[in-house]
Order: structure tokens, then sequence, then C-alpha cells
């Protein structure tokens, strides 16, 4: 409030206009008052700069609600200046402008502000000549014809004749927001006529909104006002039948969206149901695939290591070859040192003995490291056998395997025959550098048992590592059973309750329902058939690791045809789906069919209640007269009780009276008579 009286100040100031006393000491009074959103300046004068000024402060204004400009003594250029700042308003929804002797110029201002303005909800004109000036009156109605907010208007002696109602009435058939014409805003009291009741007949024909329309005081004959009537009493039925229409619609429409909602749930649990039941398969699918790529992996290394080692067996058996042939070249040596000091001894004597000492030395060292050879030997026999028992361990088992899988013995042949090849010019070559190994030959079999010492461990490492792999796939399928359990008592759980729901509704449609689940339990023991199934291969190719190569190629070709499988089953599991949601639609049909016998029945049970609360409300009335009734005679009862007891005191006293009389005589005492109490 001291801000609107502020800018009021501020823009006289600027405008070179003297503030007006009467509009301030108003102002101050409802800023005591605390009226906040009402601005009353009926009977006060307001001059044309006033009324400049007070259009440029409302243009802006956010506080007031409603503007009382009654008996102001507005000239034509004041309101339109005033009408002018009020078209931007957003804020003032009642405007107050009765006795103001508009005209012409007030008219096209207030049909400016009925097209600019879009919060302006009622309009008192009253005590006006509008209807004077058909011209101006027509903008009027354009603009009234434009608005949709505003909802009650005020006519009231403006002097409007029959063309003025036409126009009015045609803009009435244009808006349907201006749903009063009576209780707040008024019609009566003008020149309307004959021909005006009938424009508004058939303004009313179009405008099924108008609810309230009075009309006295316009000559208009009363057939007209009946006609009117009852067109305002069939919009008034017609508009309480909508809202009834539109209150029940939007009652079945949030029940029928409950209904959905609680379907869609139960169809949507189901579906994340079907989707995790996909989701492991392929998950677990994965994981086979994975391991089964992992134990091949372990497979070929464990290939590789075989071949390595029949290598390295094939050069320590070309060794103890050289090893044998050298022996012999040192017999032969001796052979020749023999003749040559029989020869010898007679010309070198002294060489001779130095030669034979030399040769003892020779032939105890040649012995020493014959000895040592021959140990080396036995060792590498003792390991050669130990290798050909393990050997020969494989080879029962890739016989074994070999009767199973024939295409593998063909392949192993021509590695077989590479390996000959390759072994043959590895002999070639070795018998070129046997010469050169000679010298090396105590570093080479050092060599040859640090590098058979290290294959047996790095053996052994992969053997548990193996084993571990084992165990670990052990776990896996334990868990994937676990799941496998836990999914199928969740299952067999949700079943359940759709079960129960179902035999609720329709017992019939139960034992289809009960195949279908039947089918699903008979996929999922196919999958756990076919996991075991798998698991038994895991197995199998643990077993065999001579052969895991071959047996992952038939675990690919078995799991190619489980996801065919998966991908059928996949296929019958969306037409199951999409024949459940059939019969859910079927279902919701027969619920809104039960629905509506319900609502009967409540209805029923409705008048039924109603009926025993009338007769409970009369057994209590009854109940009430009875109690009033046994209360009436019990407060009886307890006066002639009070009654009795005061009988007997009296006769009490009397009877202590009599003897005490009696005592006195007898005694011949003067006789004493006690008083009352």
């Amino acid at each position: 409030m001291e801000d609107f009286r502020r800018t009021y100040l501020r823009l006289c100031k600027e405008g070179g206009v003297d503030p007006q006393e009467s509009v301030l000491a108003q102002l101050q009074e409802t800023r005591g008052a605390a009226a906040g959103s009402r601005l009353d300046l009926r009977g006060h004068s307001l001059s044309v700069d006033t009324c400049a000024v007070l259009g440029r402060v409302l243009h802006k204004d956010t506080l007031f609600t409603e503007l009382a400009l009654s008996d102001c003594m507005l000239t034509e250029e004041g309101a339109k200046l005033l009408l002018n700042g009020l078209c931007a308003n957003t804020t003032v929804k009642v405007l107050d402008l009765k006795g103001n002797n508009l005209r012409s110029t007030g008219a096209e201002a207030l049909g400016k502000l009925l097209v600019r303005n879009k919060t302006l909800c009622r309009l008192v004109l009253e005590w006006n000549a509008l209807g004077m000036w058909e011209e101006a009156f027509s903008v009027f109605c354009e603009g009234l014809a434009t608005n949709a907010c505003l909802t009650q208007l005020d006519l009231r002696n403006n002097q409007i004749n029959h063309q003025g109602a036409s126009e009015l009435c045609l803009a009435l058939k244009r808006n349907s927001t201006l749903q009063e014409l009576g209780q707040w805003v008024y019609v009566r009291w003008n020149n309307i006529g004959l021909l005006g009741g009938r424009s508004f007949l058939e303004a009313l024909q179009q405008n099924r909104t108008l609810t309230h329309l009075e009309m006295a005081g316009n000559n208009i004959p009363s057939d007209t006002l009946k006609a009117l009537e009852q067109a305002m009493d069939h919009n008034s039925d017609r508009q309480s039948t909508v809202r009834e229409s539109r209150s029940r619609t939007q009652v079945l429409s949030k029940e029928i969206q409950i209904l959905k909602e609680e379907k869609g749930r139960q169809f949507l649990s189901l579906m994340e149901s079907i989707d995790k039941q996909r989701d492991e398969m392929g998950r677990s699918t994965r994981t086979t695939s994975i391991h089964v790529g992992q134990l091949q992996e372990a497979l070929n290394e464990r290939k590789s290591v075989v071949n390595s080692l029949t290598a390295k067996f094939q050069m320590t058996e070309a060794a103890l070859a050289m090893s044998e042939q050298k022996n012999h070249n040192l017999g032969e040596l001796l052979s020749r040192v023999k003749t040559e000091k029989d020869e010898q001894r007679e010309r070198q004597s002294r060489e001779r003995k130095k030669e034979q000492e030399d040769s003892a030395l020779r032939e105890g060292k040649l012995l020493r490291e014959i000895n040592s050879m021959s140990e080396i030997n036995v060792q590498l026999k003792n390991k050669l056998e130990k290798m050909e028992s393990r050997c020969k361990s494989q080879q029962d088992q890739i016989f074994e395997l070999k009767q199973e899988l024939t295409n593998s013995t063909a392949e192993l042949k021509l590695r077989l025959a590479q390996a000959e090849e390759r072994l043959e010019m590895e002999k070639k070559r070795s018998k070129q550098s046997l010469e050169d190994m000679n010298n090396l030959r105590q570093k080479e079999v050092d060599h040859v048992n640090r590098h058979l010492e290290e294959s047996e461990r790095a053996l052994q490492d992969r053997i548990l590592k193996l084993e571990g792999q084992r165990i670990q796939l052990e776990e896996e399928l334990s868990r994937a059973k676990a799941a496998c359990v836990t999914e199928r008592a969740q299952a067999e759980e949700e079943q359940g309750k759709v079960r129960v729901q179902v035999r609720l509704e329709e017992q019939q449609r139960v034992s289809g329902l009960e195949e279908k689940l039947r089918g699903l339990r008979q996929s999922r023991d196919e999958s756990q058939s076919h996991c075991s199934q798998q698991k038994q291969t895991i197995a199998e190719l643990q077993a065999r690791s001579g052969q895991q190569s071959i047996e992952t190629d038939g675990l690919r070709r078995r799991i190619e045809e489980l996801q065919q499988e998966l991908s059928g089953k996949d296929q019958e599991k969306v037409a199951e789906v999409s024949r459940v949601r059939v019969e859910l639609q079927e279902q919701m049909g027969h619920l809104q069919a039960e629905r509506t016998a319900q609502g009967g029945l409540k209805e029923k049970i409705a008048a039924l209640e109603r009926e025993m609360k009338v007769l409970a409300s009369n057994h209590r009335e009854a109940t009430l007269d009875k109690e009033s009734e046994i209360s009436s005679l019990f407060e009886k009862l307890r006066l002639r009780e009070a009654e009795i007891q005061r009988m007997r005191e009296d006769e009490a006293q009397r009877a202590s009276f009599l003897q005490n009389a009696i005592l006195t005589y007898v005694q011949g005492s003067p006789l004493h008579y006690s008083p009352k109490k």
C-alpha cells in the first residue's frame, strides 16, 4: 500500500499534477484499515489528470484485486485514460464503474479493455448510458465476444434498446465463459422490448453455459420471459448433468486406471520373471562357453608340453647313441694305442713307460668318466622308464579315445609323420653337431636334468591349476544349481499366487495355466538335464586331457543345439505371453462385467443398510422411552421407601415416649416428655 502511494505521488510530481487530497486520504484510510486487496474510491470526483496518473499506477500494480469507482463523475477522457491503464493489469478481478454516465468513448474503452485484459472476472456498469450510441456499444459487444475470462456482467439502467440487445446476443453466442447474468449481474430496467427478448432466446439456443438471466423492467411479454426461464432451467439442468457425468467418468476412469495398473504390474512381474530366466540361461551358456574356451587353451598348452617332452626324449636318445659311439671310438683308440705301444716298446722304452703312465692316468680318467656316464645313463634310463610308463598310460587313454574319435587319429598321424620328419632332420643336425658337443657333454646332461625337473614342476603346477579350475567349475555349477533352485522356488511361489487369484476369478482356466506351467517346468527340467550333460562333458574333458580339442568341437556343436533349443523355447514363451495377454484382456472384460454387477449389489446393500439404520433408530427411540419409564419408576420407588422410613422413625419415637411414660408412672415420679428431635 505504501509503495502504491509513493508511486502515485512520484508520477504526480513527474507530470506536474497536484495530487488529489481525497485520493490520498482514501489511500491513508485503506492503509490504516489494512484492506490490502481493495481500492475504494466511491463517491470521490476524479479529475482527468488524476485518472491519467491512476491509470499509469495501475498499469504495473500487483496489489489490488478489486477496484471500486462508482459515482466518481468520470469524464469520457478520464475514463478512457483509466481503462487504458487497466488493459495491461494482471491482478484486478473486480471493476465497479456504477453511476459514471459512460457513453460512446467509455464504451469503446471498455471494449478494448475486454479484448486486452485477461484477468477481469466481474464488471459492474450500472446506471450508465452505454446503449445510447449503437456503434460504441457494438465495439463493447465485440470485446465481450472475444473475452475469455469474464464471468459476471452488470448492465442495469444503460438505455439498451432492441438493437443493442441483438448486438449483446451476438456476443453471447460467441462467448461461452459468461456463466451468470443474474444474482450479481443484471440486464434489468432497459428498453430491450419484444425483439430483444426474441434475440436473447435465439442466443440461448447456442449458448449452453448461461444459467442465470434476469430481464425485468424491459417491456418483454410474459411468454418470452417464461421461455427464457425455461431455457435457463434447461441450461442449469444440462450443467448439473454434465458435472455429474464428469464426476462419474472421473471415478470410473480412476477405477479403470487402478485395474490397468494392477494387471500391468502382474503382467510386468511375469515378464520380469521370464526375462530373469532368459538372462540366467544366457549367463549360464556364456559361463560354459568361457570355461570351455579356458579348458581348450589348457589342452593346447598341455599338448605343447607333451610335444616338447617328446622332443626332449628324442634328444636324450640321440645323446645316448652318441655316447655309445664315443665309447666305441675310445675302445678303438685304446686298441690302437696298445698296438703302438707294442711296436714302440723296443725303441722307446722310456717313452713307453711315460706313455704307459700317461695312458694309465688317461684310462683312470676315462674309467671315471665312463662310470659317471654309466650312472647318468642309469638315471636317464630310470627317468625314461618313468616317462615311458607315463606315456604308456597316456597312450592307453589315447587308444581308448581313438575308438570313439577316428578323425583325430588321422590328424595325429599326420602330426607324428611331421614330427618324425623333424626328428630325422634334427638327428642329421645332431650328428653334425656331435663333434662340437663332445666338450660340452657334461653341461648339456646337467641342463637336460634341470630342464626335466623344471618341466616336471611345471606339469605339477599345471595339474594343480587344472584341479583348481575343476573345483571352481564344480563350485560354479553348484551355485548355478542353487540359483536354479531359488528361481524355481520363486517361480513356484509366484505361480501359486497367480493360481489363487485365477481360482477366485475362474476355476475353468486354472487347468490351462497349470498345463502351461508344467510345460515351463519341463523346459526347466530339460535345461537342468542339459546342465548335467554339460557337467558330464566337463568331467570327461578333465579326464581326457589329451583329446580335449576334439571334445570342445563336440561341446560347441552341443552348445549350438542348446542355443537353437533356447531360441525355440523363447519363441514358445513369446507365444505363451501373447496368449496370456489375450486371456488377461478377456479377464478384464469379465472383471468389468462383474464390477457392474457388484455396483448393483452395492446399491442393494446400501438400501438394506438404510433400512437397517431406520430400524436401529426406531429401536433406539423405543429403548430410550423404556429407559425413561424405568427411571421414573425407580424415582417413585425411592420416594416410597423414604416415606416408609419416615413412618418407621415416627413409630419408634412414639414407642419410646410410651415406655418413658409407663416407667415414670410405675416409679411414681412425675412425667417428663422429651422434646422431639
